[in-house]
């Protein structure tokens, strides 16, 4: 893949270098050649590919205590293992943290350095917004500032979802759009909401807002790096709006904008590998990156039975299935490795009824590490399995971090896992003569 590098040059030069960013961006899907050989090979068969993700599985040893899928009891995954193969994998690149999106495009088979896009677009397609071309999304997370303007919670102390619904209608009350332009806001889950601008002469070159800690203030999306960004200046009179209509609210007197974006024109997932696929994903997020892809979403289930009684529903009628479960991660966030090891459990305790419904391959993994140390995203290595019809030999009675690095897969890169899949049920014709 060819590499490029560009630098964050503003103010004046700012259109010229980012259109050539994009012209690169655009030659480099076109030359993504690995991905367009795994397309070339693909063919057709009726065998069934399961992808089964905790959200933030990987981890690190938590001062010695080990990972919480050691202190896990997986009974049923520690079967899998024995017969299955084990590796780890790089979601994008060896000491990069990688965000959901890009976790996300990587176990797809989207390389992660080659197709990006901000989170706001993800959250757009996770909630069925009508989202057009031209248009800017923005995650953003209801937050709570003190008197000084500080943050003091990044998510406002995870509000009801009932609660976000009340503050975004009377944002939607009250906002006067700037310039003519359009400005949707509406409730994804919890603390986490969507801002869409619409109108013409728009661009995506916004920073996020999120300062990432707490104690100190908002950043501002026009600083002096953004100057020459007309949309910058846009957002932050949007967001000095907001900052007075929210002034008497006690926990979500602000918001954080993260990932500011437009809808982009990527191959769609069932013509790339010729796999009928289908999402079973409870949270927009996730929901929004399959329907990025072209992956129709199946059904919205969040607990691990439900996950898993889903994804067998699926896969009667598809041959390919992405079930996705959350509380892997939001534990990890929450600094509670117990309570992530028990989040595991509960996926385990529900697996069963998918291997009864016998998937060709059964690959369980996570999209990323989220080790309770650090309560955040890690550049961590994420554990992987796959129950494969042809393995070369379990070596381990155990699925945890360890093990997988001493598995026969080694360490790979999160995009290899669907083809790894497609050689087992045979959808990958011979290269070469």
């Amino acid at each position: 893949m060819a590499q490029y590098s560009i630098c964050k040059i503003r103010g004046s030069s700012q259109n010229y270098y980012k259109t050539n960013e994009q012209n690169l961006i655009n030659n480099e899907i076109m030359n993504d050649r690995y991905g367009n050989l795994i397309s070339s090979l693909a063919e057709v068969n009726e065998k069934k590919i399961v992808l089964l993700v905790m959200d933030g599985l990987g981890d690190c040893n938590n001062d010695g205590k080990g990972t919480s899928l050691q202190r896990a009891r997986t009974p049923n995954m520690d079967k899998l293992a024995v017969r299955g193969i084990l590796g780890l994998s790089h979601p994008v690149a060896p000491a990069v943290t990688p965000g959901s999106g890009p976790g996300h495009l990587g176990l797809f088979g989207y390389d992660p350095l080659i197709y990006k896009v901000g989170r706001g677009v993800l959250s757009a397609l996770g909630i069925d917004f009508p989202l057009q071309k031209g248009d800017i999304a923005a995650r953003l997370n209801f937050c709570t500032l003190d008197n000084d303007g500080n943050v003091t919670d990044r998510r406002a102390g995870r509000i009801s979802t009932e609660k976000n619904e009340s503050v975004v209608k009377k944002i939607n009350k009250e906002i006067a759009p700037p310039g003519g332009l359009e400005v949707f806001f509406q409730t994804v889950s919890e603390h986490r909401a969507l801002m869409v601008i619409r109108g013409k002469g728009l661009d995506d070159d916004v920073p996020d807002t999120d300062p990432q800690k707490t104690g100190v203030p908002p950043l501002e999306p026009d600083r002096s790096d953004y100057s020459g960004s007309s949309t910058a200046k846009t957002v932050k009179k949007i967001l000095d709006q907001l900052r007075d209509i929210l002034h008497d609210e006690k926990q979500t007197n602000f918001v954080l904008a993260r990932g500011f974006a437009m809808l982009p024109n990527w191959p769609d997932f069932e013509e790339r590998y010729k796999l009928k696929p289908a999402a079973v994903a409870g949270y927009p997020m996730y929901r929004g990156v399959s329907r990025l892809v072209g992956i129709p979403v199946f059904s919205e289930p969040k607990s691990g039975k439900e996950v898993c009684d889903e994804v067998v529903k699926a896969m009667k009628d598809h041959t390919f299935v992405f079930g996705h479960y959350k509380y892997t991660d939001k534990t990890g966030e929450d600094g509670d490795a117990d309570a992530k090891a028990a989040a595991i459990e509960e996926v385990d305790k529900a697996l069963p009824v998918i291997l009864e419904n016998e998937p060709d391959v059964l690959i369980i993994t996570g999209d990323h590490s989220t080790p309770a140390a650090i309560k955040a995203h890690s550049w961590h290595p994420v554990p992987l399995l796959m129950k494969v019809p042809y393995p070369v030999g379990g070596h381990s009675d155990q699925f945890n971090e360890i093990t997988c690095r001493q598995g026969e897969l080694g360490t790979i890169y999160a995009r290899e896992i669907i083809p790894l899949a497609m050689a087992h049920t045979l959808k990958l014709a011979k290269y070469g003569a």
